[in-house]
Formats: structure tokens, sequence, C-alpha cells
């Protein structure tokens, strides 16, 4: 069994989640997109993986697209001519992503508003009121 991947100091990637594939890239390169398999598909198995079920939860919108019926999230990785520097690119998105989801959301505290607020809000009302009622041309005024 491979070492664990690192993403925070607490979690980690079990590698055997992670699947690791290389394909034709596509776009400009000439010959060498044409010949070599240098893009990088990276498929993690979030349905099987023994991360935390608040950050599986949290990663499921985070992963958007990419993620499949069966929870698979599929990254592809083409940026670069060759393989080794594809994977990476790969791997680095994919813990990024991770890393987002383990971040807890703060709580929203809900306030009230201030009196000084709300005296502000009826004074803006009672001016708009004002000009609305001069704007009515009440008939025999002329």
């Amino acid at each position: 069994m491979a070492d664990p991947i690192p993403v925070t100091s607490s979690i980690a990637l079990n590698p055997d989640d992670i699947t690791v594939t290389f394909v034709r890239a596509s776009g400009p390169g000439g010959q060498n997109v044409n010949k070599v398999s240098t893009a990088c598909e990276l498929r993690f198995n979030l349905a099987a993986s023994d991360l935390r079920p608040d950050i599986k939860e949290r990663l499921v919108p985070l992963a958007g697209s990419r993620l499949t019926k069966d929870g698979v999230i599929v990254i592809q990785a083409d940026r670069f001519r060759s393989q080794d520097m594809n994977r990476e690119d790969a791997l680095s998105r994919l813990i990024e992503i991770v890393a987002k989801a383990a971040v807890r959301p703060k709580r929203r505290i809900a306030t009230k508003p201030t009196r000084a607020s709300k005296e502000r809000r009826l004074e803006g009302k009672q001016k708009r009121s004002g000009v609305k009622k001069m704007r009515q041309g009440k008939p025999g005024m002329d």
C-alpha cells in the first residue's frame, strides 16, 4: 500500500481510491499530441473514500460537473506536454478542492438592526414619500 496523500494536517487521501490513466491530449501540439498519451485523467472514488461525511457533503457541490452519478470525481489535466507534470497538476487540483471542502463554513449569527439604522430607513422613506407627493399634480394648483 502506498503512502497516504496529505491534504491538511488531519486529512489524507488514500491512494487506493485514486486511479490515474493517460489518454491522448487534444488541441495544438503536432506530432507529439498525435503520438503520445500525455493527458492525465484522474479518478477519485468519493463514495468509497474514508473521508468524513461532512467533508464528502461539502465536496459534492465543489466538484460540480466533475462528479459522476457513481460518486467518482473525474479530473482532466492536459495543460503540459509531459505525463508527470499533468499527473501532478491533476493531483494538486484534487487536493485543492478537498482542502476547500475541509474548511467548515462559519455559522451566521442573526443580528437585529440598530435603532439608528431603523430611524435612517424611516427618514429615507419619508423623504421619498414627500418627493412622490410633490410630483402628484393636483388639479387647480396652477
